[in-house]
């Protein structure tokens, strides 16, 4: 029930009471009893209970007028429902392309206390990769981009291409905010929460923040940011089949 020219236009409620309801293989969302519908028209129905509830609390908070910028479980169900479902080659062949340049691979060249903190932070979880994985990534120093093993990445793609339309949904949605499908792979896992997430992903932003200050339009962006990571990893955790 979205505006199909704009997704994101502010509308006025049109509802009062919002469920859940088991719906065919799935839950669905349910205003007033009627299951709204994405963009491209596909009813919003979800894998799990415990994500359709995720999502039904998004559309539960809402005061007079509704506000798609500040629903992003919403915005991911429908990506999920519009997107990902109709152009699965593609949204692999996304995740797989941040393996392809992962942020954690890039260490930085200099000051020190950088390269350390990065060698803290992100070493474990290349490690965990390697370790756990199977994927192997090669590390660099410095922004000149380094090609990955193919047979790595063929792993990896091997790894995603089976998920479910809204798990491999949540894992884009993630490596594309932390610019990292590693840093993605370990949240889905529940190997870091989301605050661990954030740290590793804006590690060098914090570095400087330390040093010199933040400025506004910075702290905005980060806010924004935690917001969605704590939204994936609720969203993670809600496929589980026995998530409540």
């Amino acid at each position: 029930m979205t505006d199909a020219k704009d997704p994101l236009k502010r509308q006025h409620r049109f509802y009062k009471s919002v469920s859940v309801e088991p719906d065919g293989e799935g839950y669905s969302v349910r205003l007033d009893g009627r299951t709204p519908k994405s963009p491209k028209a596909a009813r919003l129905i979800l894998p799990t209970q415990a994500l359709a509830e995720l999502v039904a609390s998004e559309w539960d908070a809402q005061g007079e007028t509704l506000n798609f910028h500040i629903m992003p479980a919403t915005r991911l169900a429908h990506t999920a429902l519009d997107v990902v479902a109709g152009a699965r080659a593609a949204s692999v062949e996304g995740v797989v392309k941040f393996g392809g340049s992962d942020l954690l691979c890039y260490f930085a060249e200099h000051p020190k206390g950088l390269i350390h903190r990065q060698e803290k932070v992100w070493g474990p979880l290349l490690d965990w990769a390697k370790d756990e994985l199977g994927l192997e990534f090669l590390r660099t120093h410095g922004i000149v981009h380094k090609t990955q093993d193919p047979a790595m990445l063929a792993r990896l793609t091997a790894m995603v291409e089976p998920l479910a339309d809204a798990d491999l949904a949540g894992l884009a949605f993630a490596a594309s905010l932390f610019g990292s499908v590693i840093i993605a792979l370990a949240l889905r896992a529940g190997r870091i929460k989301a605050e661990h997430a954030m740290a590793a992903s804006r590690l060098d932003e914090i570095f400087q923040e330390e040093r010199w200050g933040v400025d506004a339009e910075a702290e905005a962006k980060a806010d924004a940011m935690a917001v969605e990571a704590v939204m994936v990893e609720r969203w993670f955790r809600a496929l589980q089949p026995a998530a409540r």
